[in-house]
């Protein structure tokens, strides 16, 4: 069958062993997978992701010598089942699934796994015990979306945010979006976007953020005191002797780039939680002692839990989050390769789906 293979750096479509299902799997046919930024990162710098990786305390997963086939944003159909299987999902079902296997090392990361393919492919083996129908009729290209946007369920839950939250999201992409979205199903608000791209400021909108920003023009944080947060340490201390209750700031990292948490660790209202949903993958620095006296909370989260996976899905086939604010393109497995270049500087991109029957 036919895959797009990460080589030695490069992205080629080739021929692969057909997908095969083992015990408790089934074999499907890819409908649409999403290209992702951690697989735009993992073409040229997939040693770099493993070295992280282990150094996180991961399994060996990944060997970079290898043919690696990646794709974990995926919907598809289930063809055959496997041995041990319970069928409970007769073959023809659509499907999404959390992109996880289970080998000798414990659970693996379909994409991310030398061992099990991604959906970058004409077919993929999944692991039946977590796959989830596709209701109500949702497109593939939108039931594909579940697993990035379930990143931003994840990260409003860690966030905890109450009536008296005003949030505020650095950084419109993908995940950026997702934030949006799950911090709108929730109620909360205002919720202020900040971007430098106009198209994504729009899609923002279009999700249900309040106030958008272009941090060219004017500073994010130029107005929390209109929001009733103290913007600083001594508007803190004269809202504290008047016995004047503020409201909560968050803040939501969605960039992923070194020097953005010491920007932020400057600039935002003390007791700011920030939550660093952005993977920067580089060394950074910050000086600790001013978060220390601005008594800030930080927040690094990573994936989601199948319960917020679920809820995800769910959203997205009862009309709760937009998806056509997310989809901006659609390619074949020959146009695929393209497409990473192209997202390598987005502009006006935010996802990008891989059909390989198209």
């Amino acid at each position: 069958m036919r895959a797009l293979v990460r080589r030695d750096g490069q992205l080629s479509v080739r021929d692969v062993a057909e997908a095969e299902p083992a015990s408790g799997q089934v074999v499907a046919k890819v409908l649409a997978c999403g290209i992702c930024g951690s697989d735009l990162h993992a073409v040229h710098h997939l040693e770099h992701g493993v070295e992280i990786g282990l150094r996180s305390g991961a399994a060996d997963t990944i060997d970079p010598a290898q043919d690696l086939v990646m794709g974990h944003e995926f919907c598809a159909e289930i063809l055959d089942h496997g041995p041990a299987t319970d069928k409970r999902l007769r073959a023809g079902a659509r499907v999404v699934s959390t992109p996880f296997a289970f080998g000798p090392l414990g659970p693996e990361l379909i994409g991310f796994s030398t061992r099990y393919r991604g959906a970058f492919a004409e077919r993929v083996v999944l692991t039946e015990a977590l796959l989830l129908p596709v209701p109500n009729g949702l497109s593939s290209d939108a039931a594909a979306l579940t697993e990035p946007l379930a990143v931003g369920t994840h990260a409003v839950a860690v966030a905890a945010p109450s009536d008296r939250s005003v949030a505020m999201v650095i950084g419109c992409g993908p995940i950026g979006l997702a934030v949006i979205a799950a911090l709108k199903r929730k109620g909360i608000g205002p919720v202020i976007a900040a971007d430098f791209s106009p198209a994504r400021r729009v899609r923002a909108e279009r999700l249900g953020a309040d106030i958008v920003v272009d941090p060219a023009v004017t500073s994010p944080h130029a107005n929390w005191s209109s929001f009733d947060v103290p913007a600083t340490l001594a508007d803190l201390g004269l809202a504290q002797m008047a016995g004047r209750t503020s409201r909560d700031p968050l803040i939501f990292e969605c960039v992923g780039v070194p020097g953005i948490l010491q920007s932020l660790i400057e600039n935002v209202p003390p007791c700011t939680h920030v939550i660093v949903v952005g993977a920067c993958q580089e060394d950074d620095s910050i000086l600790p002692v001013i978060a220390i006296n601005k008594q800030l909370r930080f927040s690094f989260v990573f994936a989601y839990t199948p319960l917020e996976f679920a809820e995800t899905l769910t959203a997205l086939a009862e009309g709760q989050i937009d998806s056509s604010a997310f989809l901006t393109g659609r390619v074949t497995l020959d146009e695929a390769g393209l497409a990473f270049e192209r997202l390598a500087t987005p502009q006006d991109d935010v996802k990008i789906i891989v059909n390989p029957w198209r």
